[in-house]
Formats: structure tokens, C-alpha cells, sequence
């Protein structure tokens, strides 16, 4: 089980009820930590927690059982031991001491790095998914604060390892990649690169007071790209339980692209192997910001048949200018230009097949040229049908 907890927000608070937890909840995937079986052995009734403080991260480990085995031959696992390789050491054990440690990072706890987005929620749009009381975006029990702005903010701090305090942060807050990222596995601090941007929900006590609470994070990387320009590559990206399904991911999203698309020296955002929900995510908000930019209004965006070379041009043009990989690229003026098709006119709609058949030819040419040409045809067909599938799936959550 794992749980923010941040301290209380009231200005008068019984003893005894300075915490409040935010909403708890298990993780994903735990076979990094305990194995491809996900089982941990020789417990009865075994309860493993780990609380961790909403702002700063820092951790309480307490693990609970009512009976374990005491064979020599098969010992139980040391479950302190196995998370003590995953955690920072500084983790707590005492209740009391953490609840100390809460009440202080309350205040003390500030965002590190620099401040590059910030966006808002009205309260009830950002409602949690918990049960009980009434609850805000990330859900906890509304502030008084809260009520009478009726919103809830949230700002993006934009980091390296050269911002003094991060590498010690971010040991603590990397955990969550092999919680929630199948797959997923820590970074190297050795490679000097990493940028990362960080989310983090703000409130305003009664007092005036700020109070920063972890959101998720995402990290890039840098690579050279052909002559002199940068290619990044997203290579991690979490939302933490409590405030996934209410826009934060693409508030995140958004505002990595929008720091990409200001940075001169970057040619393109990438993303490294993206999980299926993630892909999604990306798709939704690529189109949405070539809708915006009015791309599918340019006089050259339904030209899909006969020479291609004005229209090739006009494509490459877009695509740097957006800073948008190829192939993601190519998808979406394939799903824009779906969108716009007329499906009754069989004359457009071979068009616009031919011109997807086109790209999945290129895209799969080593694969297709071992073929007998009824085999690719087949082939072809068989991968058109699934990407029109796919492509109205994603554009039915999309507009």
C-alpha cells in the first residue's frame, strides 16, 4: 500500500489529527522489486505500507504480519532488506517521528528547479476518485481556502542533476517508476543529460501560506541529431493514482512540448517505447494542437493523390516547425485527414487508403519485400484495416 500524507490544512486542528492522508493506493507492478511472480514468502496476513510525505517525499516503511515462518531451510523473505535496495536509506520506521517530519515539510517543503507552467482546476472538475467526504483534485479533504477561490492549482518545475537538492530527491520519487511503468527502471546519474519536469499541486492556507504536494514527473533525454540540433526523448512519465483521469497527464504533456517547441536547439520530441495509455495521451494532444494551429485548413492538407512533391514539401516544413517525429507525424495527418473524409465518396476513400497503404509500405518494407505480392497485398490490407480501427478509436476520445 502506498499513501501521501501531507500535514492537516486547517488553522485549528484536534491532537492527534495533524496528518491527513490523500487517497492511498496499491501499485501496478512490483515484480522489479519482488520478482517476476510478484509474491513475497514465509508471511500470514502480511501488510507491507509505505507512507511517504506529499510534498517532499521523504519515507515511512512499516510492515505488519501475524505469523512468519522460522525454518532455517526456508527462511522468509527479507522484505526490509529487498525495498532497502530500492529506497534511499533515510526512510523512517517510527510513526512519531514521521508524523514530525510531515508537519515540518509542510512549510519548509518548496518546489527545486525553475518554475516553466502552471495551470488550474475548478475544485469540483478536479474531484479524486476516493469514497466519504468531499474531495479535491487530489483526494483529500478541501481547505477552507479552497471553497471560497473554488480552484486548485498546480505548477511544473523543470530540473537537472546540477539543481542542488534534485539527485537526493529524485532518488525518493523514482520509485514510482517501477510501480507504475511496466518495465520501467531507474536512470543513471552518471549520465549528466537527464532532464526532468516535475508537477506538483499548490495550496494556499487560510494564513497565505503555500504548500507544494507531488503530482508525477516526467524525464528526457538528450541526443545529437544531424547537423547540429538535439533530439529529446521522453523517456518516463507518471501520474500518481489519485489525480490520473483528470487532465494532468496532459497538462504535463502539453507544457513539455510547449518548453520543446521554445528551445531552439531541439529538432524533435521522441518518445522511448510509450505504453499503450501513454500513446493514447500523446495522440490526443498532438491533434489537438494541429487543429489549433489550423493545419487541416491549409489549402495543401486534403492533396493526398496524383504528385506529391508540393505536398511533401508542405509536410516537411510542418513538421519541423512542430518538432514532431516522423512517424507520429504521419499519423495524425492520417487521423486528421480521416476525420475529414467523406466515406460515402468510394473515389476519396480509395484515395486516402492508397496513401495510407503507401506509408505502411515504407514503414514495413523489409518485412513486406520477403513476401509473394498476394501475400502483401494481404498484409497490407490486414494492417490498414487495424490502423482505421485504431485511428477511429482515438479520434472518438479526441474531439
Amino acid at each position: 500500500m502506498l499513501t501521501p500524507v501531507r500535514a492537516h490544512e486547517d488553522d485549528e486542528v484536534l491532537k492527534g489529527d495533524e496528518r491527513q492522508n490523500v487517497q492511498p493506493f496499491h501499485p501496478e507492478f512490483t515484480y522489479p522489486i519482488f520478482g517476476e511472480e510478484e509474491m513475497i514468502f514465509g508471511y500470514k496476513n502480511l501488510d507491507v505500507s509505505l507512507e511517504f510525505s506529499s510534498g517532499s517525499l521523504r519515507q515511512h516503511l512499516t510492515i505488519s504480519h501475524s505469523a512468519q515462518l522460522s525454518s532455517s531451510a526456508t527462511p522468509p523473505d527479507d522484505i526490509e532488506g529487498i525495498l532497502y535496495k530500492f529506497i534511499p536509506p533515510d526512510y523512517s520506521k517510527s510513526s512519531e517521528d514521521f508524523d514530525r517530519l510531515v508537519q515540518e515539510d509542510s512549510l519548509k517543503f518548496k518546489p527545486l528547479g525553475e518554475k516553466i507552467g502552471e495551470y488550474s482546476r475548478p475544485a469540483w472538475k478536479a474531484k479524486g476518485k476516493g469514497k466519504g467526504k468531499k474531495t479535491n483534485g487530489a483526494g483529500t479533504t478541501g481547505s477552507s481556502e479552497e471553497g471560497k477561490e473554488g480552484e486548485v492549482k498546480f505548477e511544473m518545475y523543470k530540473t537537472t542533476w546540477n539543481t542542488p537538492g534534485f539527485r537526493e530527491y529524485h532518488r525518493r520519487m523514482q520509485i514510482f517508476i517501477l510501480f507504475f511503468i511496466e518495465g520501467g527502471s531507474y536512470v543513471h546519474e552518471d549520465e549528466d543529460a537527464w532532464e526532468f519536469i516535475t508537477l506538483y499541486e499548490r495550496r494556499t492556507r487560510s494564513t497565505g501560506e503555500d504548500t507544494y504536494h507531488f503530482v508525477g514527473y516526467t524525464s528526457v533525454y538528450p541526443f545529437w541529431c544531424y547537423p547540429d540540433s538535439v533530439r529529446l526523448r521522453l523517456s518516463q512519465f507518471v501520474i500518481l493514482p489519485p489525480y490520473q483521469q483528470l487532465g494532468h497527464g496532459s497538462a504535463l504533456y502539453s507544457t513539455l512540448y510547449q518548453h520543446v517547441l521554445s528551445r531552439p536547439e531541439v529538432a524533435e520530441l521522441t518518445v522511448e517505447d510509450p505504453a499503450e495509455a501513454f500513446e493514447d495521451l500523446r495522440d490526443r494532444n498532438d491533434l489537438r494542437w494541429l487543429v489549433e494551429q489550423g493545419v487541416p485548413d491549409d489549402p495543401l492538407f486534403g492533396q493526398i493523390g496524383g504528385t506529391r512533391a508540393e505536398r511533401v514539401k508542405w509536410e516537411m516544413g510542418l513538421r519541423k516547425k512542430y518538432k514532431i517525429a516522423q512517424r507520429q507525424f504521419d499519423r495524425l495527418l492520417e487521423m486528421l485527414l480521416l476525420r475529414r473524409l467523406d466515406r460515402s465518396d468510394p473515389v476519396k476513400v480509395k484515395a486516402y487508403r492508397l496513401h495510407v497503404k503507401a506509408r505502411l509500405y515504407r514503414f514495413n518494407y523489409e518485412m513486406l519485400c520477403q513476401m509473394s505480392l498476394e501475400e502483401r497485398k494481404e498484409a497490407l490490407s490486414k494492417t490498414y484495416e487495424s490502423v482505421i480501427e485504431d485511428y477511429d478509436r482515438i479520434l472518438s476520445i479526441t474531439f
